[in-house]
């Protein structure tokens, strides 16, 4: 049987990829091989956004901007990509890029392309265009010369204008895709992968890549054999159930965050701290655990919440508590031929109340220092129920649950007080790049007064600048 073409429709043109003869990313295919120079290179790190890109999933009908320094060229084999060039040019511009031209938005121009796929993205959505959702969709645009004010009112200006969608062309979808030395495996379902973990010898999984292809090299030396899981449809579900929210594991952030949204709104800003839409759109749910970094975003709304987690690997699947899942820095439980196939969010108890902070260095875009996510219920100012986990204060995410039972059947005031002068006895952060041990633990200090204030005055949340 002939071996299928790698096509890649871009610009609503069919791209037959050929001549890859190692594994490259996805920014460098359309600059260096089809001279699509419009997508720029600013940090290489999803940081600055000036590689950004529309794409859109064979057959989902859904289109998303993601950066394309992070992605493989593998990875969208079969998929739709629009890079600047495919939406406007000198003679025939886009009403967004004459709008930029108009409230001089631009000025020496690099960082342009991004932002405007960013904000036509935004405008494609069915989200109302406000000045809320116009930062959301610009958070991972960097701009040095013009400032956001002009950008802003840019999109604003043209915000009932939609961008023509791509047209319907079959493309192949191969199972199998070789570059070079390094190879690429898509199945589309749990057999299928099954059969891989069964075949396929010395691989690594890849679900987003935004943090893996960080630290891929571009040119391999040994042979690489990649078992993509995007693709695989149990892993992208959604289900709903009245207590608990069941999430494939290779869900995207992004749509993690829109199907909490009116269940869950607690989450919705430290989710979109989480990163900008090019990597909510890119980064799973399942990689931002398997990561097992002490301070991913995700692991400590999951602790307080008792969340559990379903394994799928050879031998079938299997499930665990996440208190059970991290066993030292970036090490967790599962085996090499196992992945998180779903996680179940559980819905708080509507008499408990739900927080989740970072803080970080910057308000978008940066990793956290510290983190806290509480799950509390207080009745006539007693503490009856309390679950608080931390990030960034230990090797892994730390369930702060010896703290938790010495603050129960307290007076609010009391409670917080006896854990603001003790916290040094139940967690002793460590120092490094990001902040002081001596800094971590005052800035959780701070969080915990930051609870009282909103406890005591009835807030959902509070701001920095508040406390």
């Amino acid at each position: 049987m002939a071996e299928l073409i790698n096509t890649i429709l871009i610009n609503n043109k069919k791209v037959e990829v050929e001549n890859i003869q190692h594994d490259i990313t996805l920014l460098d295919w359309l600059r260096n091989y089809h001279k699509l120079t419009g997508t720029k290179e600013g940090c290489a790190e999803g940081d600055c956004g000036a590689c950004s890109v529309i794409i859109e999933d064979n057959g989902s009908g859904s289109s998303r901007p993601i950066n394309a320094c992070l992605v493989r060229l593998g990875q969208v084999i079969g998929s739709s990509v629009t890079t600047i060039e495919g939406l406007g040019c000198d003679k025939n511009p886009h009403p967004l890029q004459v709008a930029f031209t108009k409230e001089h938005a631009s000025q020496c121009g690099y960082c342009t392309p991004g932002f405007i796929i960013s904000g036509i993205s935004l405008l494609n959505s069915n989200k109302k265009i406000t000045d809320d959702t116009i930062n959301d969709a610009i958070s991972g645009n960097l701009c040095r010369c013009t400032g956001y004010s002009p950008i802003i009112k840019a999109i604003k200006s043209v915000s009932n204008e939609k961008i023509a969608k791509n047209n319907n062309q079959t493309i192949n979808k191969n199972k199998k895709i070789n570059f070079g030395n390094v190879t690429y495996f898509k199945p589309s379902n749990l057999k299928e992968l099954k059969n891989y973990l069964n075949d396929v010898k010395d691989f690594q999984f890849l679900a987003g890549g935004t943090d893996l292809n960080l630290h891929r090299p571009i040119i391999n030396q040994k042979e690489d054999k990649i078992i993509c899981l995007d693709s695989i449809k149990e892993l992208n579900s959604i289900k709903h159930f009245k207590e608990k929210i069941e999430f494939g594991g290779a869900v995207t952030i992004e749509n993690f965050l829109e199907a909490i949204r009116f269940k869950m709104p607690e989450l919705i800003e430290i989710l979109q701290r989480f990163g900008s839409p090019q990597i909510r759109n890119q980064g799973t749910i399942g990689g931002n655990l398997c990561t097992s970094s002490p301070i991913g975003d995700i692991a400590p709304i999951l602790l307080v919440l008792n969340s559990n987690l379903k394994v799928f690997g050879r031998n079938g699947f299997k499930k665990i508590n996440i208190k059970n899942f991290f066993k030292g820095y970036r090490k967790n439980i599962l085996k090499k031929d196992e992945i998180i196939s779903s996680l179940e969010l559980p819905i708080a108890n509507k008499k408990n109340k739900i927080f989740s902070w970072k803080l970080s260095k910057r308000y978008d875009q940066d990793i956290s220092t510290i983190s806290l996510a509480i799950n509390i219920r207080i009745q006539n100012n007693i503490i009856k129920e309390l679950h608080m986990a931390a990030g960034g204060v230990a090797a892994t995410p730390k369930l702060l649950d010896k703290l938790c039972k010495q603050m129960l059947e307290k007076h609010l005031d009391d409670s917080i007080e006896f854990a603001i002068y003790n916290l040094d006895k139940f967690i002793q952060p460590i120092s490094d790049l990001r902040g002081s041990g001596f800094y971590r633990l005052e800035a959780m200090r701070g969080l915990l007064r930051r609870l009282q204030i909103c406890l005591s005055q009835n807030k959902k949340s509070l701001s920095i600048m508040e406390v």
